[in-house]
């Protein structure tokens, strides 16, 4: 149904927010032949340029970063502190092995707190917090600061695996997106699209939208289609109105999230275009949080015509996040369907 193994790779590269090297290379390496130029802005956004037949123009963003930590501090002892790289909840670190970033190769380490058995009542009764955790090595400290320096970045280590009809991976927010693109233009190779199509592989998204606002600039469309997770609270105890969207539904069209009204002719015509191409989707109402579609709305001269294509995910922001092989096929087919007929539909304000 979908290539997992490609999934697989996309999601284990590390891409620390302002250190997306390893999965930029990735990424380029992959759209070789696919698309009629490749370039790259003064920020590290990948551009993947189709050249469509008239003069106006696509934007898809997909950002390559994915949540992650510094190194802020090494104690006496050879434990290293860490800032945060985007949000988390501090419970999910618990328990989790991560990567070090170093100059000379990656090393491992656990995230380490105080022992539960040495916890009072009181410490128990509070969630964590960030700033208590720090991560443990197992070696000593001189060999630590031999190899690790502050201000290497730090990624979380998990594999991808296959869960029933789903796949349960940590950066499905956002690789499952970086997926879907390439696909998607893998899908497009050989056929003409109307307008120019710039597949942007944005950086700093989790950190504040950073390489998007960035990128409209440079590319200034006049049309904007952002991919990226949304919430999936399909999960026992959530009430109808709180689930925002459901595990293998379909993919989702963005209404709104937290710093975005979509415009309604682009919402319109995702919808349109599904309902003509049979793919089944369902509508996203986030009012928490924001994604690169702000960014490009409000950055190209003057704004342009913005929206969305949402994955449903469980679980995001932790090392299990989860979503449907179904729902990920729906949304390569609704992005190719909108770019194949964007040139078709009547954009006027009606």
């Amino acid at each position: 149904m979908i290539n997992t193994e490609l999934l697989s790779r996309i999601c284990k590269c590390p891409g620390a927010p302002g250190f997306e090297q390893p999965i930029r290379s990735l990424i380029i390496k992959e759209l070789d032949g696919l698309v009629d130029e490749i370039s790259m802005d003064a920020m590290g956004n990948v551009i993947a340029t189709k050249k469509g037949k008239s003069d106006k123009s696509v934007m898809i963003a997909a950002h390559m970063d994915e949540i992650a930590f510094i190194v802020t501090h090494i104690d006496d002892e050879g434990f290293v502190r860490f800032h945060t790289l985007g949000g988390f909840d501090p419970k999910t670190l618990t328990a989790q092995r991560v990567l070090i970033h170093a100059k000379d190769g990656d090393v491992l380490g656990v995230m380490g707190t105080k022992p539960i058995h040495v916890l009072t009542p009181e410490e128990r009764a509070k969630p964590p917090k960030n700033t208590e955790y720090f991560i443990d090595t197992g070696m000593p400290v001189e060999q630590v600061k031999k190899l690790i320096g502050i201000g290497d970045p730090i990624t979380r280590e998990r594999e991808l695996v296959e869960m029933g009809d789903c796949v349960n991976a940590k950066s499905l927010d956002n690789r499952v997106s970086v997926f879907i693109l390439i696909e998607t233009l893998k899908a497009l190779k050989g056929k003409e699209v109307p307008y120019d199509i710039h597949g942007v592989f944005t950086v700093q998204e989790e950190v504040g939208l950073r390489g998007a606002t960035a990128a409209a600039s440079g590319v200034n469309p006049d049309f904007a289609i952002n991919l990226d997770v949304t919430l999936a609270y399909d999960l026992p105890n959530a009430a109808p109105h709180e689930r925002i969207t459901d595990l293998g539904k379909g993919t989702a069209i963005k209404v709104l999230d937290g710093m975005t009204i979509c415009d309604f002719r682009m919402v319109n015509f995702m919808k349109e275009v599904a309902n003509k191409a049979d793919i089944l989707y369902q509508l996203e109402i986030l009012t928490a949080g924001g994604t690169d579609t702000a960014g490009m709305q409000r950055h190209s001269n003057g704004g342009c015509i913005a929206g969305g294509i949402s994955i449903p995910t469980r679980y995001l922001h932790q090392v299990i996040e989860m979503a449907h092989k179904k729902d990920i096929l729906a949304s390569i087919n609704l992005l190719e369907a909108c770019i194949l007929n964007i040139g078709e539909y009547d954009w006027s304000f009606r």
